[in-house]
């Protein structure tokens, strides 16, 4: 069963209803009923009780995402919260890096005194923490030096930075952030395969699709870079919302 997403939008944000001043226009945008004026709502084409939200020239009329802009608002807006989520945890694995950069020696005790405690426990069921893979990365990262742990938190945290940026601007359908997310997330990709060759995971293999087909939908859905008529069908596709374009498409209803 296909979603209506014009609908769908309607009844969690409410209509959106407006009375040009054309007359051609207006009486094809309102309907007298037993119980009061009705006007047809711009994004859904329903009729609405009351009075128009607005009013005056037809080309004043607010822009409503309706149709295919409104579902791929929905897809962006689906990124941008994956984004926001990944950015936030980042700042806190830099937070997290920057704060065992200070507190290094403090932190290697800590984890030879529990690594102490636990040896035996683990050893009775067959499990040698010496030769655990976790255990070695966690020691490895003791031999860091300050300096390199301050540069890896300043690198997540820039990382991180653009994830946000790319949140934002995803969320209010910004084109500049259309770019910067296929951009971005193209660049990470051969990383993303590098360790996959290295340490396979449900996890990296979910997030790596994820980031492959976000970047597939972003090209084509809006068009960058000159594909499929690039920001000149954009704009044609946006202007499909129009008030004009609105009262036709009702007419055929």
């Amino acid at each position: 069963m296909a979603i209506d997403w014009d609908r769908r939008t309607c009844a969690r944000r409410g209509h959106v209803t407006y009375a040009p001043d054309d007359p051609r226009l207006r009486v094809r945008l309102r309907a007298r009923t037993a119980v009061g004026e009705a006007w047809r709502c711009l994004r859904c084409g329903d009729f609405v009780l009351g009075e128009p939200h607005g009013s005056g020239p037809a080309a004043e009329a607010p822009l409503v995402p309706r149709g295919r802009v409104l579902r791929d608002l929905f897809a962006l807006r689906f990124l941008a919260v994956e984004r926001a989520v990944r950015g936030v945890f980042v700042v806190l694995v830099a937070a997290a890096v920057w704060r065992f950069s200070n507190s290094e020696d403090a932190v290697r005790r800590l984890f030879d005194t529990y690594l102490d405690v636990l040896r035996p426990v683990f050893r009775h069921f067959h499990y040698d923490l010496d030769h655990s893979p976790v255990v070695g990365s966690l020691q490895k990262a003791f031999g860091y030096r300050h300096s390199t742990l301050v540069l890896v938190a300043g690198l997540l945290l820039a990382y991180a930075l653009i994830e946000l940026v790319e949140a934002v601007g995803l969320w209010y359908a910004k084109r500049w952030a259309e770019y910067l997310t296929v951009v971005a997330t193209a660049a990470f990709l051969p990383l993303e395969v590098y360790e996959l060759t290295e340490h396979v995971s449900w996890l990296k293999i979910a997030t790596l699709v994820l980031n492959v087909l976000a970047v597939l939908y972003i090209l084509l859905a809006k068009r960058l870079f000159g594909l499929r008529g690039g920001h000149r069908a954009v704009e044609a596709e946006r202007r499909g919302a129009s008030l004009l374009e609105v009262t036709e498409a009702a007419d055929e209803r």
